[in-house]
């Protein structure tokens, strides 16, 4: 008789994979990485970072999972993670961009720089729209962005996204809001 993954909770697929199954940790990835991925994405802004950004959660996520505690939110714990690598992406970042700047003008890699604006043809309207809102989110403070995107991009409630962060339900409110008038701001002036 083979065990439907499928109809396992999360807490059993977590143990589940540490008694060796494989397959249980995929059905976890599956499960979350969606979600997973729209905050990482929140964060960072840029897709393909986005993407290196949730593989690198998951794979610490497997390495860590002896510490999960199966009586919590599998989500919250797999968020926690994400948001740490999002921090870790930031520092690396601005480590490079730090060191970018000190390259001599005469070595070939200081004048090649990516030109990071999409082509005018190859992307529709509402697509780049949707970038431009990405990367306003991105450009958040952390302690703006991260409130935001847990409740509004995942769905948290309040209380959630509070136990997340740890911090009160009351202060991810008023950070929220506080997002949402930077947001505004920035928006608007194009």
């Amino acid at each position: 008789m083979s065990l439907n993954l499928a109809d396992c909770s999360d807490g059993e697929l977590a143990a589940l994979t540490l008694a060796g199954r494989d397959a249980a940790f995929a059905e976890i990835m599956r499960r979350h990485r969606d979600p997973v991925y729209r905050l990482v994405r929140g964060h960072v802004g840029d897709a393909d970072e986005a993407l290196d950004v949730t593989q690198d959660c998951f794979a610490a996520a497997f390495l860590a999972l002896g510490r999960y505690d199966p009586e919590r939110p599998l989500r919250a714990w797999l968020s926690r993670i994400a948001l740490n690598k999002c921090r870790d992406w930031g520092r690396r970042r601005a480590v490079r961009r730090f060191f970018a700047f000190a390259l001599p003008l005469t070595d070939p890699a200081a004048t090649a720089v990516a030109d990071e604006a999409p082509m005018p043809d190859a992307v529709a309207a509402g697509r780049a729209e949707l970038d431009a809102l990405w990367k306003a989110v991105s450009a958040l403070p952390a302690n703006l962005k991260e409130p935001l995107v847990l409740q509004t991009v995942e769905g948290l409630s309040q209380a959630e996204a509070a136990a997340v962060l740890g911090i009160s339900p009351k202060a991810v409110e008023t950070r929220i809001r506080r997002a949402r008038q930077r947001l505004s701001e920035t928006l608007s002036q194009g």
